[in-house]
């Protein structure tokens, strides 16, 4: 496929390596090239090197482009930069991590995509399709940590593969055409990247545009924004609904306490909403989505329901891992936005909650009415303390009841456990990215688990959860 072509992958995160050694693996010449020194970089490039990749750090420069017939564009590279500009203008096809996974590909991807939502739903279906086509003929990757184009290549034919699918993964993706697409929701998110909420949106909306008859496209009815997708949808792709909110006539949706799927004028009912094992009203959502997709997929309604009762979600996702005289403590360090956490704050009631860090600057009005109602004690963390304590106490949020703990993870953590009495539940749900203080949003929540655990008196709990990769 690649042989005799001379290839340069931009970024050298997960995915980048992962395109660099199967280029060379089809006989490409290979540069990887990231902005970064090497030494700031955690990768071990070892491999890359011994399979014979030349690798350039540092100022990207136009040279860079001299005889290369192929760009590959990793997720954290905005197509808009010099490099990649230049690269268009001189007429070189340039194309993401995901669209070499469906140059690749010789099964279906089932892709989900949304603000949030996708790692639970993704990790979910992958289980759910692991009933049907079972270990070594199930992909499951993309942002949440594995490379697509890895899992494209090991699964090979006659399997199928979950895919979560980012905005920034379908900027430099032209024809990735999945067999099944969800978009479980579009909030405000990544702004500063995309420009506008509308090309934000636009690029969730790549994901099914390639679609053809006979193809599936999965859409939350109760998210206005996505539910208007549907006059996008190409012509002969079938829409299914999902909603937690109304009892849909067709679709996915929850009736009489149960998840249910009515298609094709029968209804399959899974499990009991108490039942489910990931809990929260959104996770009820991400598994109606995972319903329809693993149907469609041909998975049987009876090994789906045994997964759909067994799984308890990801790491770092609204994770109980501990308790502490009598406190449950939960990780929701994957919060980097108000969206998200706002969904942590409407599955508990009397939070001690930890929050702040890396701010987006997004609107706090939502998120602090919730915190309001539903928080008793309020720790700050990070750049964002002080403007999340001037909107809480404009919400109206006692001010006593507000700690500062600065950039220091243990002096939350003790502030908590000061704070929280039985009854309560301690929850980190930050509703900012983590890199004022951590190199990610896992680094983050690994740290406060440790520091919980370190505790007197503190049991921790097997959850039950999937570990999350890491991909923010």
């Amino acid at each position: 496929m690649f042989e005799a072509k001379h290839m340069l992958v931009v970024g050298a995160g997960v995915s980048g390596t992962a395109a660099a050694l199967i280029g060379r693996k089809f006989g490409a010449e290979v540069t990887l090239s990231d902005a970064k020194a090497e030494k700031d970089l955690k990768e071990d490039f070892a491999p890359l090197r011994a399979a014979g990749v030349r690798l350039v750090f540092g100022p990207q420069e136009e040279t860079l482009l001299e005889d290369i017939d192929l760009v590959v564009c990793a997720p954290a590279v905005p197509v808009r930069i010099p490099l990649i500009q230049a690269a268009q203008r001189r007429g070189i096809r340039v194309i993401s991590e995901v669209e070499l996974a469906g140059d690749l590909a010789q099964s279906p991807f089932y892709a989900v995509t949304g603000t949030n939502g996708k790692t639970t739903t993704v990790t979910l279906l992958g289980l759910l399709l692991k009933t049907k086509y079972g270990e070594e003929k199930t992909g499951v990757g993309g942002n949440i940590g594995i490379a697509l184009s890895e899992e494209a290549l090991r699964v090979g034919a006659g399997g199928a593969i979950a895919a979560e699918i980012s905005s920034y993964q379908m900027e430099a993706t032209q024809h990735f055409h999945p067999h099944a697409a969800a978009v479980l929701n579009v909030t405000p998110d990544h702004i500063l990247r995309h420009g506008s909420m509308d090309v934000y949106q636009a690029m969730k909306e790549r994901l099914f545009r390639e679609e053809t008859a006979g193809d599936l496209v999965v859409l939350n009815y109760d998210d206005p924004r996505t539910r208007g997708m549907a006059e996008r949808v190409p012509a002969g792709v079938r829409v299914c609904y999902f909603s937690r909110q109304e009892e849909l006539k067709e679709g996915a949706c929850v009736a009489g306490g149960r998840l249910v799927l009515r298609t094709g004028g029968k209804e399959v009912s899974f499990v009991t909403t108490d039942e489910l094992g990931i809990k929260g009203p959104h996770n009820v959502a991400n598994a109606l989505a995972a319903i329809a997709l693993a149907y469609f997929a041909g998975c049987a309604p009876e090994a789906m329901r045994a997964v759909l009762r067994s799984f308890h979600g990801v790491e770092h996702r609204i994770e109980y891992f501990a308790s502490v005289d009598g406190v449950p403590y939960y990780n929701d360090s994957k919060a980097t936005n108000t969206d998200s956490a706002v969904k942590a704050l409407q599955t508990f009631e009397h939070i001690v909650l930890l929050a702040g860090g890396d701010d987006k600057m997004t609107d706090l009005t939502d998120f602090m009415a919730l915190v309001k109602e539903r928080v008793d004690a309020l720790i700050l963390i990070g750049d964002a303390a002080m403007r999340f304590r001037d909107a809480a106490c404009s919400a109206g949020f006692p001010e006593e009841q507000i700690y500062a703990a600065g950039y220091s993870m243990a002096r939350a953590v003790e502030l908590a456990h000061a704070c929280a009495h039985e009854g309560e539940v301690v929850l980190l749900s930050p509703a900012c990215a983590s890199f004022d203080m951590y190199d990610g949003m896992a680094q983050r929540g690994r740290d406060f688990k440790r520091l919980v655990c370190a505790l007197p008196h503190a049991v921790s709990e097997s959850s039950g959860t999937v570990k999350d990769g890491g991909a923010a």
